[in-house]
């Protein structure tokens, strides 16, 4: 059984300064006047002036690389990676090898998690056999499964077939899951290796045109409509996607979206340099996507901030762009790319942050039972303390994931979570608060 823990004086959701008392895994008491609690003799206490406490962060995208890719990922560095990043739960990819399109493989993913213990790791059931986006899969024996599925992707790839789609969602109605689909028309990208516009054109390389994401974002919120079932949206990248998901919601029909810190962030000028590490799918767009991105996360349309944390083995980013890999890490540089670009620029507030990455995260992947939780008494202790004033500059090297294909190489970037805590548990601590646990 853990200590108690007492995080003195951290600003809830960036707003009053109050006192957590932790006991047992449960947040027991919440005070503004920390004299009010009785602090237990063997208490572990955190001085957190100055620190924001937030709700732990739960990722609803991320690539463990487990089973298969162990070269460029595991489960283990992965969730290390996601623990110092702030989150205590990720919902892990399908697309491993063998693929998580079997109860027997999402059990594996589930159970060597909870072995791990340093996130809860929620494994995401592809919806085809393979990702080839011919036969659906054993989706109700996952969802039946220890592993409990309730999303399902084959991200990496669309489910391009609009039948295939159909009957997916049909089918996940049956246990109230969603369909999370990465949108990319498969005929207008193929061989593109950029966004397609000037930059591509003065660069020579095959265009990705947008409206290769628009055209399956709109054909599956019709269909997510038709069928009277949920669609989640992948990795928005465009303004005319923006602009379908709002016009989707106004109809309302059940879609989610998300927003990737990477595509808030960078733009395709940043393939001007031809380096790998600013490959990625879909593309970095134009300032102007960027920017109706931005806006449509301060307005509620885009619902979710979400990593698409995309780990490679170094041989598959150390070449010339057209072999690259697609994908860059997202889990450690998350929290601080937000910061600047929506808490610092006054774009959103720390309490929008915790719905943004936790608590609306948690309710689409159905584990807000667990997580994303409000920082009151009898919830879960899944807490993260964010020191907004630090700063740090990224060092592919000194990242706990196992890959090094980063693009904020060298970036200062500001705020960092200094300490995680899931089930009150310390999973991640910075060195300047280590020593209160010694």
């Amino acid at each position: 059984m853990s200590r108690p823990i007492v995080i003195k004086n951290a600003s809830l959701y960036g707003d009053t300064p109050a006192t957590l008392l932790i006991e047992d895994g449960v947040i027991t008491t919440v005070a503004q006047d920390a004299a009010s609690i009785a602090t237990p003799d063997d208490a572990v206490v955190i001085e957190a002036e100055g620190l924001v406490a937030l709700p732990g962060l739960v990722d609803l995208h991320t690539h463990l690389r487990e089973p298969g890719r162990e070269d460029a990922e595991t489960i283990e560095t992965g969730s290390r990676a996601a623990a110092r990043g702030g989150w205590t739960a990720v919902h892990a990819m399908a697309n491993t090898n063998p693929v998580a399109d079997t109860a027997g493989v999402v059990e594996q993913v589930y159970s060597r998690g909870q072995e791990i213990g340093l996130v809860d790791v929620f494994p995401v059931g592809a919806v085809t056999v393979g990702l080839k986006g011919e036969h659906l899969s054993e989706m109700g024996a996952m969802a039946n499964s220890k592993a409990r599925v309730r999303l399902f992707s084959d991200d990496g790839v669309c489910v391009y077939d609009p039948v295939i789609m159909r009957r997916a969602l049909e089918y996940v109605k049956a246990f109230d899951g969603a369909v999370v689909q990465h949108a990319q028309d498969l005929r207008l990208t193929e061989g593109s290796q950029m966004h397609e516009g000037v930059v591509s054109a003065e660069l020579g390389l095959a265009g990705w045109p947008a409206v290769a994401e628009e055209s399956i974002v709109a054909r599956d919120a019709l269909l997510a409509e038709h069928v009277g079932s949920r669609v989640h949206v992948q990795h928005l990248s465009t303004a005319g996607s923006v602009e379908i998901i709002r016009w989707a919601k106004a109809r309302g029909i059940n879609v989610t979206a998300e927003a990737t810190p990477h595509h808030l962030l960078l733009t395709d000028e940043s393939a001007r340099t031809y380096d790998p590490l600013f490959k990625v799918n879909p593309p970095l767009r134009t300032q102007s996507d960027v920017d109706a991105l931005r806006a449509a996360v301060a307005d509620g349309t885009i619902d979710i901030i979400a990593t698409d944390h995309a780990p490679h083995a170094s041989e598959d980013k150390d070449c010339e762009w057209a072999a690259a890999s697609f994908g860059m890490l997202g889990l450690e540089t998350a929290l601080g790319v937000i910061q600047k670009v929506l808490v610092d620029t006054g774009a959103a507030t720390w309490r929008d942050v915790a719905r943004l990455m936790s608590e609306t995260p948690a309710r689409i992947g159905m584990v807000d039972d667990r997580h994303g939780r409000p920082l009151a008494a009898g919830e879960p202790a899944n807490v993260t303390l964010v020191d907004p004033n630090a700063t740090w500059t990224v060092d592919a090297a000194q990242l706990a994931s196992r890959a090094r294909n980063t693009p904020y190489g060298g970036i200062e970037l500001p705020g960092r979570a200094v300490a995680t805590f899931l089930r009150g548990v310390p999973t991640h601590l910075d060195t300047q608060l280590e020593g209160a646990f010694a």
